[in-house]
């Protein structure tokens, strides 16, 4: 065990954020925490990371346990290069390199030949210090770097760039760059998916899946949470549940759980309200008021379980469409757009066209102009060439990322209030109700709100607008976890046409049909989701592999033979491609077994509750040794599973 948490809480004057917060750290643990904005999961990390105070509870660490945190947006800062700053890491290990080399000058001198006893002390410390530098990975330091900052998107970057001229993206970028190269044993990751494009996701999912210390990370994105989390931590009414697999697994479990406990509840409910009425009816009988005092007595030693609770409060709306639009809905044609005092455009060749009902994502490389081409469709930003048609009766609404179409200086009521100036007030109270702005809430200024009570403004706007094409440019960004997902199922029974932006995986995978590409040369099209673009893409590759292996295997002997590697190369890449889909298919099968044997699992336990099984001692033996039965393949299950994952 890495870390134990134990009964933490922290409040602020009144409010409390944490009550008797629980939760333990092993090796290798890669844990997700989730709940909703404002639950206290910043605040938990900062406690651990012991950046925070807390009012009571106990934080043990493992002895010469290294511990790493990542605030959220907390960009580098420095005055360094960035080669400067990542070789800074290794400090410790620079030192000693120094020291070798010196040492090396003094083994060469033939004054220290001269004196054999300093000689000897020389070589064996050099020994001691080679030994060490290379266990410590001194030999692979600039490849570490290389492949961390290639990794976070900085492999095509002059790494002389001073670090205060970059973007504040960049610096965060090169934050977390810079936390896995210090490799402690423990990392804390706070958010550590803003900023990152698709690319830059993947590698670090793959990275902290091979990591060798544990991890805990705080995300919104699901996706992420799924591809890397082995257990989830919720932080729900200020305290913790711990759930075992990923987020799509903590969904299941959580749901499962409160079916159990719901029936577990209804079932001691309906005991109650039996032993009552037979206590009302049988407490004044002679020949039976001593049964009724019996169950009187019960009754008051029972132990009364509290209602499980549902969902805290979730945002809750749709977009209505005003009149539906013709079949045609967008048509783009050879679009082309350059900035100011550039040469060459940011894209060109940009053809998309939209028909009614359809739902498609607009992804691509930070920068490539995602954002600049639906401005250019909204009116604005001019495009160097090029048509924007739209079809007939088409009302579009638009969602601006970075909310610049929001006013400052009005309340929320007045910022939607005058969107719609004939709208009566109730009508608007009522809505901004349903994305919970109540009571004196819709009189904060905008200036005041966090992002994602910006994100709530204008979507109760865009709900309002009766549009039948949005056009939303990252719509998840600043919005938790629940609140995505009631976007979700707004979006999913939306009726007119959709086109988005989102490196949100896990919304691409639910809501996109088709994905539009976007890069340098315009266009390329991929019909269904984000993970089927990734399956056609795989494709594509091993086709046009394929295709360059069999012309060269087409050439002359003496060429065949000096192209041999290559085939043999694509060869065991694509033995390399069959075993990993072997190793997923595995995956997919153990996680249905683990899932069917925790359900039977929990349908026995759910049996040893059942009164009338409460007297019969061979039947609960029975039961019990089935259980125990279950959890030791469930256990076995798991140790495959885990030995599948590294």
């Amino acid at each position: 065990m890495l870390l134990q948490v134990s009964n933490v809480s922290k409040s602020y004057g009144v409010s409390a954020i944490l009550s008797h917060i629980s939760m333990q750290v092993l090796e290798r643990d890669r844990i997700g925490l989730v709940g909703v904005n404002g639950a206290g999961k910043s605040t938990l990390l900062k406690i651990i990371a012991g950046e925070l105070s807390y009012d009571s509870g106990e934080i043990h660490r493992a002895k010469e346990t290294k511990l790493g945190y990542l605030a959220q947006n907390s960009g580098l800062q420095s005055d360094r290069t960035i080669i400067a700053e990542m070789r800074a890491v290794f400090s410790h290990l620079l030192d000693a390199e120094r020291e070798l080399r010196s040492l090396e000058q003094r083994i060469a001198d033939p004054e220290t030949h001269a004196d054999e006893k300093k000689y000897d002390e020389t070589l064996e410390r050099y020994a001691k210090i080679s030994d060490w530098f290379r266990e410590q990975g001194g030999f692979e330091i600039n490849t570490r770097i290389n492949s961390v900052l290639h990794g976070m998107g900085f492999g095509d970057f002059d790494l002389e760039t001073a670090i205060n001229t970059l973007s504040g993206g960049q610096k965060t970028r090169l934050a977390l760059a810079r936390i896995l190269l210090q490799a402690p044993d423990l990392l804390l990751l706070d958010e550590p998916t803003n900023h990152l494009d698709i690319e830059t996701l993947t590698w670090l999912e793959n990275y902290l899946r091979g990591y060798a210390g544990a991890i805990v990370v705080v995300s919104h994105d699901r996706y992420f949470l799924d591809a890397m989390a082995n257990t989830i931590v919720e932080i729900e009414r200020h305290t913790a549940t711990r759930y075992t697999g990923n987020y799509s697994r903590y969904l299941e479990l959580k749901a499962a759980n409160y079916e159990i406990n719901m029936k577990h509840y209804e079932k001691q409910q309906d005991e109650i309200a039996k032993m009552e009425q037979f206590i009302q009816k049988n407490i004044v009988r002679a020949s039976t008021t001593k049964r009724a005092q019996s169950r009187r007595k019960a009754l008051e030693k029972m132990e009364r379980m509290d209602k499980p609770m549902g969902d805290l409060k979730k945002a809750h709306f749709s977009f209505e469409v005003e009149r539906m639009s013709g079949k045609e809905v967008l048509n783009i044609r050879d679009l082309s757009v350059t900035f100011d005092g550039r040469n060459n455009p940011l894209f060109r060749g940009a053809d998309l066209q939209l028909t009614r009902g359809e739902m498609v994502a607009l992804v691509g490389p930070n920068g490539i102009g995602k954002s600049t081409l639906l401005k250019a469709v909204m009116g604005l930003t001019e495009p160097s060439s090029g048509s924007i048609q739209f079809g007939s009766h088409v009302k579009v609404g638009y969602y601006d990322q970075e909310h610049t179409r929001l006013n400052d200086q009005n309340t929320i009521l007045e910022e939607v209030w005058s969107a719609y100036p004939h709208m009566e007030e109730a009508r608007i109270r009522t809505v901004l109700g349903n994305f919970l702005f109540s009571g004196d809430e819709v009189q904060k200024r905008i200036s005041t709100l966090s992002g994602g009570e910006k994100a709530r403004v204008l979507l109760a706007k865009l709900m309002l607008a009766g549009a039948n094409l949005l056009i939303l440019d990252e719509p998840t960004n600043h919005l938790d976890i629940f609140s995505k997902e009631v976007l979700e199922a707004a979006l999913l029974d939306y009726e007119g046409t959709l086109l988005f932006i989102s490196h949100d995986r896990y919304f691409l995978n639910k809501m996109a049909e088709r994905i539009v590409e976007l890069g340098p040369q315009g266009f390329q099209h991929f019909l269904g989701n984000y993970d089927e673009m990734l399956e056609k893409k795989a494709e594509l590759e091993e086709a046009a592999q394929e295709a360059q292996s069999k012309q060269k295997a087409a050439g002359a002997s003496v060429a065949q033979a000096q192209e041999s590697t290559p085939a043999l190369s694509y060869e065991a890449e694509k033995q390399a491609r069959r075993e990993e889909r072997n190793k997923q298919r595995k995956l997919e099968q153990l996680e249905i077994e683990i899932a069917e044997l925790e359900e039977n699992i929990s349908a026995m336990e759910e049996k040893l509750a059942d009164p009338a099984i409460f007297n019969d001692y061979i039947k609960i033996q029975e039961i019990q040794a089935e259980v125990e039965s279950l959890k030791a393949q469930l256990a076995a299950s798991y140790e495959q599973w885990e030995q599948y994952m590294q």
